[in-house]
């Protein structure tokens, strides 16, 4: 996105939720992402074996999988 764009979609965001609700917007955005990102880590730790080989269980054929 260019310059003009961003802010034209900032000021329609400050419309439709007014200025005294962004604080608290911006903090709930920011709380998803921080458990998504600890999903995702977590997710990751759980199956070192599959980041290994560079397969994921659906790409193994049936006889692979325990």
């Amino acid at each position: 996105m260019n310059g003009p764009t961003l802010f034209v979609i900032l000021f329609i965001v400050l419309l439709l939720f007014g200025a005294p609700k962004l604080p608290g917007l911006a903090k709930s955005l920011g709380q998803s992402m921080r458990i998504l990102k600890k999903e995702v880590r977590s997710n990751d730790a759980e199956k070192p074996d599959a980041a290994a080989d560079g397969t994921s269980d659906a790409e193994k054929p049936e006889s692979d999988k325990k």
